[in-house]
């Protein structure tokens, strides 16, 4: 088995090893990868993406009526690094509690130019990075020149991971307030903004009327059980607001000047809470992966701009693909000869 050294001094992938490797959460925890790497892991994605290099289909989605879970798979393919995936996503428990919750996701990838396995790993700490990479990238391109002050709603993995992604694009921000209610999460942002940012604090709010008022940028990371909701008239004129999860009302996506979407027929499918009374969504003015080809406006003067961050499968064979080499690379995981 023939391995190949890259720049970063990784061992590429096999190209000769017929056997899966899997790569468990535990594998991947002690990779080291900064936020500017995944940042433009990312954005290398979106871009081969938006030069027609890349295939991303719509996903598939099943749920049952009465809402207990959610279940997803998706299909892609990577052309800037010949790669074929599988991602799968299942969520239980979405009518209890975030502590009874249980979520399982996982990304299968393929050498489409060997036509052998890479790897089948836990997608939780790519899509954990993945995800504020693409909301720092949309805060970089749709923010109001001079974005001084940031918004982050909830304190999930989503809202501790936000600020260091957000600095990473703006680092120019400089008011940081957080609007949570988890004592638990507030201390793990402050702990994650610290490690990243020295010297950095975060503000909390509880006015939140009144900090909408004074964000240049928002990003709504809270779970669905959050009372947030903000409403479009809080927002000061030119204020990008960034919809991950919830804390967002619907009014912001309805009455905004400009509708920026990673996916508008995935933003159909997954943002239904946010359709109005009619149950009707607007229409997307562009989709991000043009906005950063430069195909597409992502804001004008004095715009408030509605941003809706849901993940393309390509961004996860990207980052995933990356997480592989660098655990292949140290002789992470467990060969499994599955079709033997």
């Amino acid at each position: 088995m023939t391995d190949r050294t890259e720049a970063d001094g990784t061992r590429s992938i096999s190209a000769d090893d017929r056997t899966l490797a899997l790569l468990s959460a535990g594998d991947l925890a002690g990779l080291r990868i900064d936020f500017a790497d995944v940042v433009d892991t990312v954005e290398d994605a979106y871009r081969t993406l938006a030069a027609g290099r890349s295939d991303n289909p719509r996903k598939l989605t099943v749920k049952p009526a009465d809402g207990h879970s959610v279940a997803y798979a998706m299909l892609g393919r990577d052309g800037s690094r010949d790669v074929v995936a599988v991602k799968t996503s299942y969520k239980h428990g979405l009518d209890r509690g975030r502590d009874e919750q249980h979520y399982y996701t996982t990304l299968t990838l393929y050498d489409d130019t060997t036509g052998l396995p890479v790897a089948m790993m836990d997608c939780g700490r790519v899509g954990a990075l993945r995800t504020p990479a693409v909301s720092a990238l949309l805060a970089r391109e749709c923010a109001p020149p001079g974005a001084r002050s940031a918004l982050v709603i909830g304190t999930g993995t989503q809202g501790r991971l936000a600020f260091p992604f957000l600095l990473t694009t703006l680092p120019g921000l400089e008011r940081l307030m957080l609007s949570g209610t988890h004592p638990e999460g507030i201390a793990a942002v402050r702990n994650e903004l610290r490690a990243h940012a020295p010297g950095r604090e975060v503000e909390i709010v509880t006015d939140l009327r009144a900090a909408a008022g004074d964000a240049d940028v928002l990003v709504a990371t809270a779970g669905g059980h959050t009372p947030a909701a903000v409403e479009a008239d809080w927002l000061k004129p030119g204020a990008l607001s960034v919809l991950v999860g919830h804390g967002l009302a619907p009014s912001t996506l309805h009455r905004a000047d400009r509708v920026v979407a990673t996916s508008e027929a995935q933003m159909r499918i997954t943002g239904t809470d946010m359709a109005d009374e009619a149950g009707r969504l607007p229409a997307v003015d562009a989709e991000f992966p043009a906005v950063l080809a430069g195909t597409a406006t992502g804001r004008a003067a004095g715009e408030r701009v509605f941003a809706y961050n849901s993940g393309l499968v390509v961004t996860d064979i990207a980052l995933g693909h990356r997480f592989a080499r660098l655990a292949l690379g140290r002789g992470l995981g467990t060969r499994v000869a599955l079709w033997a």
